[in-house]
């Protein structure tokens, strides 16, 4: 079975759009991942309180610490597996072995999962941070100790 543009067997042509596109998605991938942890890692902010000035910064926040390592170990995997690609796209070798395509498979899931993990941990603290935890709140304690409390 060969392509309608010429002699080149179809099952060529679609690996080779399959290449293509996970090249561009895994360099989009490897591209916001190196943003994100840039952005994260380089904020700052400085509030005043009474003429005294916090500077707060990502490393505060261990949440935050978390997701700029995360994402700076899922931009290096997608580099490296987007080099891989392009490697076997110049070879013109497809990827035959079942075991290295379930590996790849695999490590890619355990980067989502991950991603996911610094994600919703950073959006967690960061909830915590503004609006706080009223079950935890000084008010509430001091409440349920009744009589016996500390004045």
């Amino acid at each position: 079975m060969s392509s309608p543009a010429g002699n080149v067997p179809v099952k060529v042509v679609v690996d080779r759009r399959v290449k293509i596109a996970e090249v561009v998605l895994r360099c989009v991938i490897c591209g916001l991942g190196i943003l994100v942890s840039v952005l994260v890692g380089t904020a700052t902010e400085v509030k005043e309180i009474f003429s005294i000035e916090k500077k707060a910064r990502f490393t505060d926040m261990k949440a935050l610490v978390f997701l700029v390592i995360v994402n700076g170990i899922v931009a290096g995997y997608s580099l490296i597996q987007g080099l891989r690609c392009v490697i076997s796209m110049l070879r013109g070798s497809l990827l035959f072995n079942k075991a290295l395509a379930w590996a790849i498979f695999s490590c890619d899931q355990v980067m989502a999962y991950m991603i996911l993990a610094a994600t919703a941990a950073a959006a967690q603290s960061a909830v915590l941070a503004e609006l706080g935890q009223p079950e935890m709140q000084w008010i509430r304690y001091v409440a349920s100790m009744g009589s016996s409390a500390p004045k």
